[in-house]
């Protein structure tokens, strides 16, 4: 029995080194991961994290020799940047969120001076918000490459990946069907919904970072009292060595 856990520990860590050199060096190891990845953020970083999750695993085994710490510090470090980047990532998402609204507002007042939609469109691409530019400048090289309205617009929808961003990709591509005098009164009012998006999300995020703050101390502080006790009262933690303990 003990020679087949070290034989598992050995592979675990095995693979998991593996997956770490491969993930720094760019190449991928195992198949492309669909929909959203545990944690946040891209599937290369999740890939990453995953590796070192077992890496420190296996450590942390080998070292108290309870599994059950190793697998949480597992989920842990997989799960780590949706637990101490939710404020980022919030930040990010409101940024986005104005830039979209302000973005669209830019395509509404180059309407009236433009030749059609489409040049008003490119138009606005240089002067796009720094939170989007990447994704509209992906979308004037779609345009610029004769790609039709029409497409390139769903594809900036799915690099966006936003609300607010499929209602202003929806409204535009209607639009370059039917009627474009009608747009401009449309993108006003959905640029004022969008914005009423961000102060809505500005208040939740207040109310948020009070409830992150408190729950990051009290698993400071669990974690720490527990590497204590560990470090310099170990006899404390003994029953944690049996299976009815675990």
């Amino acid at each position: 029995m003990t020679a087949l856990v070290f034989a598992a520990l050995g592979a675990l860590i095995g693979f998991g080194l593996l997956l770490l050199v491969e993930g720094l060096r760019g190449r991928a190891v195992v198949p492309r991961l669909d929909g959203r990845v545990p944690g946040g953020g891209t599937r290369q970083g999740f890939l990453f994290r995953a590796a070192l999750g077992l890496v420190i695993g296996v450590l942390v085994f080998l070292v108290t020799g309870w599994p059950v710490a190793a697998v949480a510090t597992v989920f842990g470090v997989v799960l780590a940047p949706g637990f101490f980047g939710g404020q980022r990532h919030q930040q990010e998402t409101i940024s986005r969120t104005e830039a979209i609204a302000g973005w669209t507002e830019m395509i509404r007042d180059n309407l009236a001076g433009a030749a059609g939609l489409e040049q008003a469109l490119l138009a606005t691409a240089p002067l796009a918000p720094t939170a989007i530019a990447d994704e509209v400048g992906r979308f004037e090289a779609r345009l610029e490459r004769q790609v039709p309205l029409v497409e390139a617009l769903a594809a900036l929808g799915d690099d966006l990946d936003h609300p607010s961003a499929d209602l202003v990709v929806v409204a535009i591509a209607k639009a370059s069907r039917m009627e474009v005098r009608e747009l401009n009164p449309l993108l006003t009012r959905l640029a004022e919904s969008i914005r009423a998006d961000v102060r809505m999300r500005l208040r939740v995020e207040v109310s948020w970072a009070r409830i992150r703050q408190s729950s990051r101390i009290v698993v400071g502080c669990t974690l720490g009292f527990i590497v204590a006790l560990f470090a310099f009262a170990r006899n404390l933690l003994r029953p944690y060595n049996t299976v009815s303990g675990q």
